[in-house]
């Protein structure tokens, strides 16, 4: 699979494990209706699947999306939520894409 392929993948993927963990805060916190559960659930059903298209082993695949994860969590934090990030935040999250390029681009041996 092409880098830019992977990458796109990796950021779908966690927008729909976001989207899976923010429906049920909002209805927990927010008293939203708990209707919300519904798209919620089928959100996280969504974020197991596209796990299951990474073309690596599953755990090297969780450890490399880790990265990605927090990349868009910054993201969503700003774009959804309307709070923007602290440079902290941004240097954290590129510490952590950075951490997910090792994992993912590193050289690999033959098994």
């Amino acid at each position: 699979m092409s880098l830019p392929r992977t990458a796109a993948l990796f950021v779908v993927t966690a927008v729909a494990e976001i989207l899976g963990c923010y429906l049920p805060f909002l209805w927990l916190r927010q008293g939203r209706s708990g209707w919300w559960l519904v798209p919620a659930a089928l959100s996280l059903a969504v974020f197991s699947w596209l796990l299951t298209l990474h073309p690596t082993g599953a755990a090297r695949t969780y450890a490399a999306y880790g990265g990605v994860y927090v990349a868009v969590a910054v993201a969503w934090l700003w774009l959804v939520e309307g709070q923007r990030p602290t440079r902290w935040d941004v240097l954290g999250a590129l510490v952590t894409i950075g951490g997910m390029a090792i994992i993912a681009l590193g050289p690999r041996r033959a098994p």
